[in-house]
């Protein structure tokens, strides 16, 4: 006999139906706010869909969207991946899955994941454009190219200001940055007050470094829509690429007025207030931050940062770990937690993570046309093998890092060595090296090579066994005689004078002194001669009035003259640039300055370097004071300490 159904209770058809209900409308709210950038807030409706609804697609989805966002690209995949196991055709998941697998530096597993939402919706035109930039990057232009037009053939009518608008994006997307501009301007002439429009437009005028263009288009979106916090922040972004940072923090404090929750405004107004010499106030942005996303990543690597910057290394350290625990691939994390160890004397960790600032891609590139052949890092035997050392970030890492072609000469290699091409002539002197190149020079033929900075792992150097401490770099005798000459008769002790470095640095703003802070140094029982060969407007000011500075700037053609003048110098005194490791290097007596919070090779709390015997460190008390620094190398200057 067939079975009749039996109809479920009211009560029970009510809750299924109420639950359903709840679940809707606690997901259409969680978009809502997603879109507004509380991600915190939008996060806890989302897991509250799945408590009602564990097999809802769209919300697992859309968390791991939010983990991506929040710098956690593996926990994202895992998250879209179950959304995926409920609704296999979910094109959009496919390419966001694809979005965070990029981020998590799975290249080929972003491709195929791309693939797979295009075979679901072929004219996917995000998808299209981001499998074929990473098609680019992998170096296959012409599948680039084709991804491209297809992106742009999938492009919907430019007859409305909306199509305008999405056509402008998936040139923004192709990195198009002129077309997408012209884009957004279409879709502005047809809807005068479009704030989004305005708003990327702003971002693709920064992208073409027309940063005062992209301000005005920024200023124009809040001026349409003044509680946009996505604009203000934005505003912010192009300011402080502008180094404006003043502008910048009040910038990022309208987008946090128009959302509180900006878990992103609040870190990045974090960062300015470190580049601000602000690191207190940095650290409580952060910790905003983090109240609002407790795994926010970002959040505790700029935190740690700022604590480095107090000189705080152990918080730090335990700072940068729990970024690292949230996002274990967080290269710019492992890289300044390997800036900490190194700082503190922890080699061993230090040297070791230091290598992770080859997962930086602006360091890769420089590394690129090398992959075919074996980086050294001791694992092999080097007798008889050709080894090329190579420079890969300053002057002042060169000139310090160089000692170690000796070392790997001693271990049997024939060692060739490429620097920059200010440093060639007088390199070229250097105890174990059979040949000298200049950067981008066509190389000899070679086995093996190595960064010059990877060096302190191959060799395990420790505090005690760093190399040539006592100097290691000679001048060019001839140089040095002409050098004499031109200078003339000694009549009292000569000070080289070096107080700044290149503006192009990235913390210049606090190693950099004015040579205005340096005039208390001033004596008639010293001859003073300027090292340095670039000048800023203000110092060749002041050597103007002070005639007893010498100065030679232009007729420093290379490093051999600077070398040179090191040598007829009686004492260097320097802040922390490339003379000051040059003049050490040479064993020559250097009195280095340097800021609170100094670069990690010149440690905490000691007056001595083990990288120069012939150093003196004259360190702030606090930040930012010079003063008491120039007060304490003036005394000692007048006792004769040197």
């Amino acid at each position: 006999m067939r079975r009749i159904p039996v109809p479920a209770p009211a009560s029970k058809r009510d809750t299924a139906a109420s639950k359903f209900e709840r679940a809707r409308k606690l997901f259409a709210e969680g978009s809502a706010l997603h879109g507004q950038g509380k991600l915190a807030k939008a996060k806890a409706c989302f897991a509250e869909v799945l408590v009602l609804q564990p097999r809802h697609a769209e919300a697992l989805h859309a968390l791991g969207v939010i983990e991506a966002q929040a710098g956690r690209p593996l926990r994202a995949v895992a998250l879209i991946d179950q959304a995926l196991l409920i609704r296999p055709d979910y094109a959009v998941a496919y390419y966001n899955r694809g979005n965070a697998l990029k981020d998590a530096g799975r290249i080929d597993a972003a491709i195929a994941s791309y693939d797979r939402a295009l075979a679901i919706r072929p004219n996917f035109a995000k998808a299209v454009s981001s499998r074929g930039v990473l098609q680019q990057s992998k170096g296959q232009p012409g599948v680039t190219a084709r991804s491209a037009e297809r992106a742009l053939s999938a492009k919907p009518s430019t007859a409305s200001a909306k199509g305008c608008y999405k056509t402008g994006l998936k040139l923004q997307e192709l990195h198009r940055h002129d077309e997408a501009v012209a884009s957004f301007d279409r879709a502005i002439t047809l809807k005068p007050n479009f704030a989004e429009a305005y708003c990327n437009r702003g971002i693709s005028l920064k992208m073409l470094k027309q940063f005062s263009a992209a301000l005005a288009s920024y200023e124009r979106a809040v001026a349409i829509k003044p509680d946009f916090s996505q604009a203000w922040y934005n505003r912010a972004l192009a300011l402080q690429d502008m180094q404006q940072y003043p502008a910048a923090v009040a910038s990022y404090d309208r987008a946090i007025a128009a959302t509180p929750k900006y878990a992103l405004a609040h870190c990045a107004r974090g960062i300015v207030l470190l580049n601000m010499g602000q690191a207190e106030e940095a650290i409580a942005s952060c910790d905003r931050a983090i109240a609002i996303d407790a795994d926010f990543a970002k959040a505790y690597a700029t935190r740690g940062a700022a604590l480095q910057a107090l000189k705080r290394i152990d918080a730090a350290i335990v700072s940068y770990d729990r970024a690292i625990a949230i996002r274990p691939d967080f290269i710019e994390a492992l890289w300044n937690r390997s800036l900490a160890f190194l700082l503190n004397g922890d080699f061993g960790n230090g040297w070791r993570e230091y290598e992770w600032r080859w997962k930086n891609e602006n360091l890769r590139m420089k590394l690129r046309w090398r992959d075919t052949r074996p980086v050294w890092l001791s694992q092999e035997s080097l007798a008889g093998k050709t080894i090329l050392l190579h420079a890969e970030q300053g002057l002042g890492d060169t000139l310090q890092f160089c000692r170690y072609a000796k070392l790997a000469h001693d271990h049997g290699a024939r060692v060739i060595l490429e620097v920059q091409p200010a440093l060639r002539e007088l390199l070229s002197r250097l105890n174990g090296v059979a040949e000298v190149v200049a950067r981008r020079e066509v190389l000899p033929a070679f086995d093996l090579h190595c960064p010059l900075m990877s060096l302190p792992l191959a060799f395990k150097t420790g505090l005690k066994t760093i190399p040539c401490a006592d100097g290691y770099i000679r001048n060019d005798p001839q140089i040095t005689s002409a050098w004499r000459k031109r200078l003339g008769r000694k009549r009292k002790p000569r000070i080289g004078l070096v107080w700044s470095g290149s503006t192009k640095h990235k913390g210049d703003g606090q190693r950099s002194v004015a040579l205005q802070d340096l005039l208390p140094l001033l004596s008639a029982k010293f001859e003073f001669v300027s090292l340095q060969k670039d000048l800023r407007k203000a110092d060749a000011a002041i050597l103007r009035e002070h005639l007893q500075i010498r100065h030679f700037g232009a007729e420093l053609e290379d490093f051999t003259d600077t070398a040179a003048l090191c040598e007829l110098m009686d004492l260097v005194i320097s802040v922390d640039t490339s003379v000051a490791h040059l003049a050490g290097a040479m064993g020559k007596p250097v009195w280095i300055l340097l800021p609170f919070a100094p670069d990690w090779r010149w440690m905490l709390d000691r007056e001595d370097s083990p990288w120069y015997s012939s150093a003196r460190l004259y360190r702030q008390a606090q930040a930012g004071d010079w003063a008491g620094v120039i007060k304490r190398v003036a005394t000692d200057l007048t006792a004769g300490e040197y």
